[in-house]
């Protein structure tokens, strides 16, 4: 039997997710109604901009004084889409100390502060839900959460960047470099006016941070995650990949350590053979590999952003903390009773592929190579190729810690007969 008195849903923020959840709130009223079992009121917006013209949002629900709205004491649910780290957190803290539960999709927010946010919760006795943080339109968080609850999740592996993936997929398409490609992705909306977030890695480092919090049950915030972004990726990069029968892709790597007692986050460029599933994800598209003992390997993809995929992901969290205030129940909070040390990127072991510039003259093979053997670190391939005293070196790793390869790395720089070190960039995906 559904319940006749509606639950009041606040809305902090109506840009380009919140008019969308707006509107798929209004014209799917019905259907929420019937799946979450009472009626879902829209009871407040509130907006920085109040004079601005938005298509399907009642004038009459329009707020400039956010506080004012989630303290209102009847607003069962609060939607947060406005980002950002204030004033966010304090309106989400608000919103749980007047009984509200909050879904939200603020990836900066969670990855900074979300311990904190999930004992506020806790201590209110309210839901914190963040499907739209992470990868758009595609059930990842809740997955993770609760239908892998029972299983050990050893590794997340994921594209979660749609402005990289199709920088990165139009410098291998189309021979394009950095520059065209991050152009043609603002041109068609997939980058900001600013893009430093999303090139330089730290959306997706926030990303990561929460799905390895998730994943290994334990606390990780972007403070725990290295991270690269792709500026420094060159056409000479994506070329070197294609000869080795593989791609450049954005990572976003979540590993728990081979013996269980550590944990490590990083987002860096890397190459990918073009056999890996991941090596075909598109322009703006995520996707992300979960490795887990029992269910073993699962592949998650969509589109990663927009509008309409984060307001799908949103209007998903919606109707499950609705039915837990019908229910007058909460649904799974923090999972940190691991609480295992997160480790340092050099603990990683990976493998690079490094491209020397070097005197073209016999010798240089031999030195190169003694680097790496006093450095402990094995030679998978070595390609060479030379003229007119100037040569290339191509040399690709086995495994090994990154702290063993960057001091290699360090200890060519010092070579006479080492001009530069071109590039170097790990490879992964094996």
């Amino acid at each position: 039997m559904m319940r006749t008195r509606p639950l009041k849903v606040a809305l902090l923020g109506c840009g380009v997710v919140g008019s969308e959840v707006a509107r798929l709130m209004t014209t799917h009223a019905d259907d929420l109604a019937a799946r979450v079992g009472a009626p879902v009121e829209l009871a407040g917006i509130a907006v920085r901009r109040p004079g601005r013209e938005r298509e399907g949002v009642p004038s009459e629900l329009v707020t400039t004084d956010a506080t004012a709205l989630v303290k209102r004491g009847d607003i069962d649910v609060v939607i947060e889409v406005i980002g950002g780290l204030e004033p966010a957190r304090s309106l989400i803290t608000t919103a749980f100390a007047y009984g509200a539960s909050v879904v939200t999709a603020n990836k900066a927010l969670l990855a900074e502060d979300g311990a904190a946010l999930h004992a506020a919760a806790e201590q209110h006795g309210a839901d914190l839900y963040y499907e739209a943080a992470v990868a758009g339109a595609i059930p990842l968080v809740r997955p993770l959460r609760e239908s892998l609850a029972g299983d050990k999740v050893n590794r997340v592996l994921g594209i979660v960047n749609g402005t990289t993936n199709y920088v990165l997929d139009k410098m291998d398409t189309s021979g394009a470099g950095y520059s065209e490609a991050i152009d043609e992705a603002t041109a068609l909306g997939y980058a900001e006016a600013d893009p430093t977030a999303d090139v330089e890695g730290f959306d997706a480092a926030a990303k990561a941070a929460i799905l390895a919090g998730i994943a290994f049950h334990t606390r990780v915030t972007i403070e725990d995650v290295h991270r690269e972004g792709i500026t420094e990726v060159s056409t000479a990069d994506i070329v070197s990949a294609k000869r080795m029968g593989c791609t450049v892709k954005l990572l976003a790597i979540c590993e728990r350590a081979a013996d269980g007692r550590s944990v490590t986050a990083r987002v860096h460029p890397a190459m990918i053979p073009l056999t890996h599933p991941l090596a075909s994800v598109r322009e703006a598209y995520n996707a992300v590999f979960v490795e887990a003992d029992a269910a073993g390997r699962l592949m998650f993809y969509g589109p990663g952003a927009g509008g309409a995929p984060t307001a799908s992901a949103v209007l998903g969290d919606l109707v499950a903390v609705c039915r837990n205030k019908v229910g007058e129940t909460t649904g799974p909070g923090e999972s940190a009773y691991t609480q295992l040390p997160v480790g340092h990127m050099g603990e990683v072991v990976t493998r690079y592929h490094i491209s020397l510039d070097v005197a073209d003259k016999p010798g240089v093979l031999a030195q190169v190579s003694t680097v790496f053997a006093e450095h402990h670190v094995s030679i998978d391939t070595v390609r060479q190729q030379g003229k007119d005293g100037e040569a290339s070196l191509v040399v690709v790793t086995h495994r090994a810690p990154d702290a063993a390869l960057s001091a290699v790395v360090e200890a060519l720089r010092q070579l006479d007969t080492v001009r530069d070190v071109a590039s170097i960039m790990r490879v992964e995906g094996e």
